[in-house]
């Protein structure tokens, strides 16, 4: 190839590159300010007189998912609400007033105290094994109400080990523990897996007269993301549902007629109680668990949670608008970012930050990976088509609940344009 030839096909490799760069380059996003919904949110802070990052829920929304959630159940299943993913007892008692429930699924021994305490007439069920030490701290601090655990508290037990450590803790006591045990129907993170676990675990409380058996748990929210070339949820859910029956057929046999007629039978969680719809006929279980699902954090868009709609929200000011985005370091490259990344045009420092979150609103907001996280002042970029000022408010949407929910302090309850109630999160001291 003579030199020419060369020089054409390089010029039109250049000018081919440099004719795709504009076609990778992302569009511009957003579409000036809030929409009417995040507006209306917006002035109720501001009437509010709020002025810090702030866990608002829209209390109307919350409401929404009860109902769509008791639609599902139809009066086949109890419910019983997963309290760590609704951590404050307004939300509680109002998800609890919508579906005519009182059974709480609790997760930590400062909210099995506090719900205790607050909500005497509860019937709670642990969703985890928790620790002796734990155990024996909740009974040497008495509730001093009418809250009995010995007929309103059953505790989660995984293994003949803990069973006995448990057993040994009634003796002391002197009074009944109720024991639910918690089966391995496919999520792999403990429990009963085995024939021999099982027969061992229902050996010690027949033998303990402090022990009672008060039912089976079983958690399979791995089956809503089971993908289809493993078969699907629908495949997932029917192999729990088997473990699940084979094992209450293992106990019956063992029991025999002091197998107890009434039993805690829970199963599914936000991701999988709607596919027990179908199966309301062959599932074993007697009641389901939720708890995300009514405030539908983003990990929680899934397919069985589509008719559920998102109902809290981070709010939190704009501290600084800085017309442009500059990295440290590189700030010679500030205008090359901003012509391949018109998102990148504009940056907006607000106050905190580094939540499990995603912006929502306005639409067009990220998060700059480069520049990095804060929990002090974090920076989100926009496009020119953005329109936020100093004291506007940003929306993120939590991605999951539980843990996020503990960080603001009070919620904002919000209803059809008013902030009505700050409703006090949980302790978890």
């Amino acid at each position: 190839m003579d030199s020419k030839r060369r020089k054409l096909l390089l010029g039109g490799v250049v000018l081919g590159a440099a004719a795709a760069v504009p076609m990778l380059r992302p569009k511009a996003l957003g579409q000036g300010g809030h929409s009417e919904y995040f507006e209306s949110i917006s002035r109720a802070l501001h009437k509010a007189g709020m002025s810090s990052p702030t866990m608002v829920v829209d209390v109307d929304r919350l409401k929404n998912n009860a109902d769509t959630l008791s639609s599902h159940l139809q009066g086949n299943y109890d419910f019983r609400i997963v309290a760590k993913s609704l951590p404050a007892l307004g939300l509680l008692e109002t998800v609890a007033r919508r579906t005519g429930t009182q059974r709480i699924m609790v997760f930590h021994l400062p909210f099995l105290r506090q719900l205790a305490q607050a909500q005497p007439s509860a019937d709670i069920l642990l969703g985890k094994p928790l620790p002796i030490a734990a155990a024996k701290d909740f009974y040497a601090k008495p509730t001093g109400n009418s809250f009995d655990p010995s007929k309103q508290l059953q505790w989660l037990i995984d293994s003949p080990r803990r069973l006995q450590q448990y057993a040994e803790l009634a003796n002391s006591l002197g009074q009944s523990l109720r024991i639910n045990i918690e089966l391995d129907v496919g999520l792999h993170r403990g429990g009963v897996s085995s024939d021999q676990a099982l027969t061992e675990m229902l050996n010690i409380i027949q033998i303990e007269q402090g022990l009672e058996l008060a039912g089976f748990m079983g958690y399979d929210a791995h089956a809503a993301k089971m993908p289809g070339l493993l078969g699907g949820p629908d495949k997932a859910i029917d192999r729990g549902l088997n473990i699940y029956s084979q094992r209450l057929e293992q106990a019956k046999r063992q029991l025999g007629a002091v197998f107890p007629s009434e039993l805690t039978l829970n199963g599914a969680g936000s991701p999988t109680y709607q596919l027990y719809k179908s199966r309301r006929n062959t599932a074993p279980c007697t009641e389901l668990a939720a708890g995300s699902c009514l405030v539908k954090p983003t990990d929680f868009d899934i397919p069985t949670l589509s008719d559920h709609i998102p109902a809290a929200f981070i709010a939190s000011p704009v501290l600084k608008r800085l017309p442009h985005t500059q990295i440290p370091g590189i700030e010679n490259l500030t205008g090359a970012m901003r012509w391949l990344n018109p998102n990148r045009a504009q940056t907006f420092f607000i106050s905190g930050g580094y939540w499990k979150a995603l912006p929502e609103s306005p639409a067009g907001l990220s998060i700059n990976p480069i520049y990095g996280r804060s929990t002090n002042q974090e920076m989100l970029n926009a496009s020119d088509r953005v329109t936020l000022v100093e004291d506007d408010w940003v929306f993120l949407r939590p991605t999951q609940s539980e843990s996020v929910f503990l960080q603001f302090g009070d919620i904002a309850v919000y209803d059809r344009g008013e902030i009505v109630d700050r409703w006090p999160v949980l302790s978890n001291s």
